[in-house]
């Protein structure tokens, strides 16, 4: 069963895929979901700022947090920016359930 995603705005289904819609904190002390904020889902990440070493460790954490291979999991929008739309394909786990 679907859920109703009009009422969440940091997700959304797009056929098998999952389109996430993340504000990322980078130089965390660890790498982790931190809840809801400003429409987005908050993940703290440990990895610095630097050289897109964030980003990838985003897509690291991401794609183990759902079950796929790293190449299932592709920053869409935000490869600058703190405010990040990331898709994840067909993901085997799905956790988000329990971010709600």
């Amino acid at each position: 069963m679907a859920l109703d995603n009009r009422a969440v705005s940091w997700w959304r289904e797009d056929g098998d895929d999952l389109v996430l819609t993340l504000y990322v904190q980078p130089g965390a002390k660890r790498t982790e979901i931190q809840g809801r904020y400003d429409g987005a889902l908050k993940v703290r990440l440990a990895a610095p700022p630097v050289d897109g070493k964030a980003n990838q460790a985003l897509l690291r954490f991401l794609a183990d947090t759902f079950g796929v291979g790293l190449r299932a999991v592709t920053l869409e929008q935000g490869q600058s920016n703190r405010h990040k739309i990331v898709r994840i394909a067909a993901p085997t786990k799905r956790p988000d359930r329990e971010w709600l």
